[in-house]
């Protein structure tokens, strides 16, 4: 008798095990998206409810409350570096990413509150920020709400959140010229020197082309055969309207290139030497 007991409590237990390991699929899908720009990068931790016809905003999501921006979870926004978001500064962290949305503009906050996922978990005193945005309205539907990043740049990025037929974006920006400057300079007084990273870094942002001229020159002694250099002095001197140099320097760089078996090489500078003539 105790015997069989034991064997029961034993199937029991085997049982119960059995359940509690169960996994279904969530509704709402969980999601992770990771952005490099400028010199770090941003990240967001989401789930992503679907739309199964029913009327979003207004509705299952009201006008006017704090929305925990998707599902489940609390959405979370970390940024790797300090930012800026509208006019202010935000130091690197993690913060809460909510919003509250209204037809035509929402108000999105970076909260220093890790766990919202309700209107009245909600402390507007642990806000970082709060920006307004326009709710713009889109031709075709998203089934399944979104967030994504888009417009990148040197120094800045748009998130994106997307869900049924509306859509908000977010600017957000890093302060990035001090920095590489600061990193400029103190790399200049040592050995190895970044000469065509800086040359590049000041032609791109327009800055003294005759200084990035001259730190091509100086990464070309460092590596004669780099036919990469040779190109991008070649879109310098164009820049500084001295064509003829330009195009010697471009040719320089396509014969390289063959020799080397680069044949994008070859058709950037066929196309940079056709714009100059």
């Amino acid at each position: 008798m105790k015997k069989a007991l034991l064997i029961v409590l034993a199937l029991g237990g085997v049982l119960a095990s059995q359940a509690q390991a169960l996994k279904t699929p969530s509704p709402s899908v969980a999601q992770t998206v990771k952005q490099e720009f400028a010199l770090n990068s941003v990240e967001v931790n989401y789930a992503r409810p679907s739309k199964k016809g029913r009327t979003i905003f207004g509705d299952l999501v009201p006008y006017g409350a704090v929305w925990r921006t998707g599902a489940n979870n609390a959405t979370t926004i970390s940024f790797a570096d300090e930012v800026i978001i509208g006019d202010k500064k935000v130091p690197a962290g993690k913060y809460g990413l909510l919003t509250i949305p209204e037809k035509n503009e929402w108000t999105i906050i970076i909260s220093k509150q890790l766990d919202v996922t309700s209107p009245g978990a909600y402390k507007q005193d642990q806000d970082v920020v709060r920006v307004k945005a326009q709710a713009m309205q889109m031709p075709m539907t998203v089934e399944t709400f979104m967030i994504t990043f888009d417009n990148a740049s040197s120094s800045s990025i748009d998130m994106v959140m997307l869900w049924d037929q509306t859509a908000v974006s977010l600017p957000i920006k890093m302060e990035v010229d001090a920095k590489v400057m600061a990193q400029i300079n103190n790399t200049m007084n040592k050995d190895n020197k970044p000469y065509f990273q800086s040359a590049m870094y000041y032609m791109e942002t327009g800055k003294d082309l005759t200084q990035a001229n001259a730190w091509f020159d100086k990464a070309i002694e460092q590596n004669p055969q780099a036919y990469w250099v040779y190109h991008q002095k070649a879109n310098c001197l164009a820049k500084m309207g001295k064509k003829g140099d330009a195009i010697t320097y471009a040719n320089q760089s396509m014969d390289m290139a063959k020799k080397a078996g680069n044949p994008d090489y070859v058709t950037l500078n066929q196309k940079l030497i056709a714009s100059l003539k």
